[in-house]
This record gives structure tokens, C-alpha cells and sequence, in this order.
């Protein structure tokens, strides 16, 4: 082999030393992770300081892997992200917990991801007043994706007197806003009705109910809503059913009005499907006495939703064989009568005396 190549191979081989050598094989965890409330019912800003010496990883690329849930969650939420402060949503009813690792990758690394150890840090709230005063039964839905309606019950231990608020924010509100419309029974706050929430769609709307009595602390309810899943359209409109030439039953209709989004809507009738209209064959007519539909929001715009009302309306079908049965009926009542009155004819004849002709009396 020729004195030039054995010395570039040389070269070769204490270049890549070099670089292996100057790779890191660790990376420092990030500093001073903390987690503060800003109010916001559920959200909670967390932020952290870069691993020390971060600045001589010129070369790569520095990330960080943030996880995050609640006491008793089976599964962490993972976020990959670089930067240094983050707002998640939490059930601040439980404890918060997040933990956060440096990952470092990039030619300082030789292309390979390094990762740091991780650190922790959990948030809670200071409990108030006993579990059973929580409020209960506490349910919501959104009406045709127009207002939401929310309802509950007092908690089991709940002194007389009570006062109940119902608070929410979503992002873009700058603070939490307190319920301007209450449903009441005897005086007591019961449930809130929220408009102009088209905003809070597709996203997290933090709820929190309280409620305050005369010396006594009573604990508030925390929970995270998505509009889209509590989607309850109205009952679909103009359903109009009809017999063909091929004797199929026609059915259509038309979407609920409102706000509803015309494609997220499916509809059960015979079964369930997405179009507004259905052909029922004629081998299966033989059972259908009445026509009734109801819709809710597909698999393609929520993960569930609630059945509208059924059409307000019961359609009956008259079949051929009906409309054939109501034209023979009279046919056939009219035979039933002649054959009857010839009858009687016939037995009255049977019953009248033998006749005797007549003969004239001639005198001379």
C-alpha cells in the first residue's frame, strides 16, 4: 500500500477518535421545574430552567420529552417540545404530576439521541370541606352546538342556606367567568345554561362548581368538558315517506336546523347510517307500521354524543296488499248480502201452503 494512503488512513482513524471521544454520553436534566395556578380551573402553567452547560452543545439539538397526569391515571401524556414553559389541563380535584428530561441529539452526538435522567414535581390544591358536600350528579350537554346546559344535585352533606356558582374557561378567555344564566329550584342554584361557546369547541373547557354556606367550607367540583362529545342535535325535520313504482318504501329527511354541522350527523332508522334518506325493499315491508328518526354527531366529529329525540311525527304506510284488502272488503260484503237475501227467498217460499187452482161456477 502506497506512504500517501496509510497516512490519510491514519488520519482517518484519529479524526474519528477525536469525535467519538468528544461525543457526550450523558446530558444534564433541566433545573428548577415548577408548577404554579394561575386560576384558570384546571390549567396549570409549568416551567423549567435548561441543564447546565447547555451553550457548549453547539451541534445538536437540545429538547426536552415533558410528561404529565393525574394521581391514579394509568398513562403519562407526553409533549416534545423546546421550550421552557408549558399550560396543560388538570383535574385539580387530584393530584398533578409531571416529570421532564433533557433529550440532546446532533453531530456533538454522533447523530444519537442522548437522554438525561428525569425529575418531578407535583401540584395540589389545599382540600377543602368534606367529600360529601361535593355537589353530585352533575351533567351537560350542548344543545344543537348552541348553548350548553349543565345540572346537578347538593352534596349528601349540605347545610341549609347553600349558595352555588358555576365557573368556566376555555383558552382565549383571559380569566375564569362565572355563569350569568342559573336554573334554580326554591332558590337554590341548580344548573347554568352558557351561550357563545363556539370558541371553546374542539378544546378543553374547564368547569368548576362551588358553593359557599354560612359557616361551613364545602368542596368544589373540577372537570374538564369537550363540546363535541356532549352534542345533542334536535330531532330531524320534513320526513316524508312514500311507495314507489317497484313497491320500495321511500323515506327522507331533512337535518335538524341549528348550528349542527349537516356532515357530522348520522342518522338511525332501520339502522344506522349517514345519509338522509333510506329505500326499504319490498320482502321487508311486511312489518313496517310506522316511520320514526332520530340523528346524533358521527364518529367523524366526536368520540360520542347523545340521540336526538325521535321525529315527532309516526308516518303510516299503506301497502298494496292494504289498498287490494280495502277494495275486495266491499266486494265481498255485497256478495255476502245477495247470497243472504236469496237465501231467506228461498226458505220463505218453502214454508208457504200448496195451491189449489180455481174453478168458476157455471149455472144453467
Amino acid at each position: 500500500m502506497a506512504p500517501w494512503r496509510l497516512s490519510v488512513l491514519a488520519v482517518a482513524l484519529v479524526w474519528g477518535w477525536v469525535l467519538a471521544s468528544s461525543s457526550p454520553s450523558t446530558v444534564a436534566p433541566p433545573r428548577d421545574l415548577r408548577i404554579t395556578d394561575p386560576g384558570l380551573l384546571g390549567s396549570l402553567d409549568v416551567e423549567w430552567k435548561p441543564p447546565l452547560h447547555v451553550q457548549t452543545f453547539k451541534k445538536c439539538t437540545v429538547k426536552y420529552n415533558f410528561e404529565y397526569r393525574n394521581t391514579g391515571d394509568r398513562d403519562w401524556k407526553v409533549i416534545f417540545t423546546r421550550k421552557l414553559k408549558l399550560r396543560v389541563g388538570f383535574d385539580l380535584s387530584r393530584t398533578a404530576e409531571v416529570r421532564l428530561q433533557t433529550l440532546l441529539e446532533g453531530q456533538c452526538t454522533g447523530d444519537m439521541e442522548v437522554q438525561s435522567d428525569w425529575i418531578y414535581a407535583t401540584f395540589q390544591i389545599p382540600p377543602q370541606g368534606k367529600l360529601e358536600s361535593e355537589v353530585q350528579n352533575f351533567n351537560c350537554i350542548y344543545h344543537d352546538w348552541e348553548y350548553l346546559k349543565c345540572t346537578w344535585q347538593p352534596g349528601l352533606l349540605t347545610p341549609h342556606g347553600v349558595h352555588y356558582g358555576l365557573y368556566y374557561w376555555y383558552e382565549g378567555l383571559e380569566q375564569a367567568v362565572q355563569c350569568d344564566h342559573y336554573i334554580q329550584d326554591h332558590g337554590i342554584n341548580l344548573g347554568c345554561v352558557l351561550h357563545n361557546l363556539s370558541q371553546a369547541e374542539y378544546q378543553d373547557l374547564n368547569i368548576c362548581v362551588n358553593g359557599s354556606a354560612a359557616a361551613s367550607l364545602l368542596r368544589p367540583l373540577y372537570t374538564t368538558l369537550h363540546l363535541h362529545n356532549l352534542a345533542k342535535p334536535s330531532a330531524p325535520e320534513q320526513l316524508v315517506v312514500s311507495v314507489s313504482a317497484a313497491e320500495e318504501l321511500l323515506a327522507a329527511w331533512s337535518p335538524p336546523g341549528g348550528r349542527v354541522p349537516p356532515h357530522c350527523l348520522e342518522y338511525e332508522f332501520v339502522s344506522t347510517q349517514m345519509e338522509t334518506a333510506v329505500t326499504i325493499s319490498r320482502a321487508n315491508q311486511s312489518h313496517v307500521s310506522c316511520v320514526r328518526v332520530r340523528g346524533r354527531t358521527n364518529i367523524f366529529c366526536a368520540d360520542q354524543g347523545f340521540w336526538s329525540e325521535w321525529t315527532q311525527d309516526c308516518f303510516s304506510v299503506s301497502r298494496k296488499e292494504d289498498k287490494e284488502l280495502f277494495i275486495l272488503i266491499p266486494i265481498i260484503l255485497s256478495l255476502s248480502i245477495t247470497l243472504i237475501i236469496f237465501m231467506l227467498i228461498g226458505q220463505c217460499k218453502k214454508r208457504s201452503p200448496a195451491g189449489k187452482p180455481l174453478h168458476a161456477s157455471v149455472g144453467y
